[in-house]
């Protein structure tokens, strides 16, 4: 045959049915049938294993939908927990700025009663040094 031939529908159906392997096709329409048949049989268990597997992805599938719906409330939940944090941030800021002042004050009023005691110090050193002189010194 050359190409571009009209093939006559029974060649057709005949290449088609019979396709093997470099086997010879079946000689007889009893041979046909039974290999028809096998061919049948075999797909009908691949479709029956490929509806299982399909179940099985289906009862799969609702699982991971089930824990992604868990996931997702949990995630949730974390940026809930985030944002509590960072406000909680926010008042230890002002927190800090607050106990800022309070430490400075607190400076200045150490440095202030150094200045004032200073002079009492001052006495207190003298007033040492004549009771070592004199003799009244306890050590």
């Amino acid at each position: 045959m050359l190409w571009g031939q009209a093939v006559p529908r029974r060649v057709i159906i005949h290449f088609m049915a019979d396709r093997e392997t470099g086997k010879e096709a079946p000689r007889t329409g009893r041979e046909r049938l039974r290999k028809l048949t096998q061919a049948a049989l075999t797909a009908d268990e691949t479709v029956d294993q490929v509806q299982e597997i399909l179940a099985d992805m289906g009862q799969t599938m609702a699982s991971m939908d089930t824990t992604l719906g868990s996931f997702d409330y949990s995630l949730g939940r974390v940026t809930q927990a985030m944002d509590r944090v960072d406000g909680m941030a926010d008042q230890l800021e002002s927190l800090m700025a607050r106990l800022e002042g309070v430490v400075s004050r607190v400076e200045k009023l150490v440095g202030i009663a150094e200045t004032a005691l200073a002079p009492v110090n001052a006495v207190e050193s003298v007033g040492r040094n004549v009771a070592g002189m004199l003799g009244l010194r306890r050590d």
